[in-house]
């Protein structure tokens, strides 16, 4: 019951669902495990996971003993922005603009807040993949040695360090 505690946890934060108003537990670790699914044909993570959607279960338990906190925030980035989309394709259909001469309502700025928030997460999570499959490296850092070949031939030395 691990992951599902911590990991519906975070989903839940990511998604701005912190009461738990929008969403059952249920919901959230059935759509933990289809994004857990969907994600772990592109990304060869370091544990070997068996997903069962029909029966909501994962195992080895990526939350207890040694956390693998990758697949934990990959998965987790990837439900939410499963969410995200599916809240914005409903408020996509429920946006509308009436007009009636010179004065106008429009009902369609929650689409558009919700589609900024979808390409966020996105965007954070394409992030995400990229430092994982990288080897979470960072960025400018290098092994600063000398590297140096003495001799090319006995006959020819490139450095002499006599």
């Amino acid at each position: 019951m691990g992951w599902q505690n911590e990991m519906v946890r975070i989903v839940r934060f990511l998604i701005n669902d912190l009461d738990g108003s929008t969403y059952t537990d249920s919901r959230l670790e059935e759509t933990i495990l289809v994004a857990a699914q969907l994600q772990y044909i592109s990304i060869d993570f370091d544990n070997t996971y068996v997903i069962d959607i029909d029966t909501l279960s994962l195992s080895p338990d990526p939350t207890s003993g040694t956390k693998d906190d990758w697949f934990i925030n990959i998965v987790c980035m990837r439900a939410a922005c499963i969410i995200l989309n599916s809240e914005a394709k409903t408020l996509a259909a429920q946006s509308y603009k009436i007009k009636d001469g010179p004065s106008s309502i429009e009902v369609g700025e929650t689409y558009k807040n919700t589609i900024a928030l979808y390409e966020d997460a996105c965007d954070r999570l394409s992030l995400m993949i990229m430092q994982y499959k990288a080897g979470n490296s960072v960025a400018g850092h290098a092994v600063l040695t000398p590297y140096t070949q003495e001799r090319i031939s006995d006959a020819n030395p490139i450095r002499s360090f006599s």
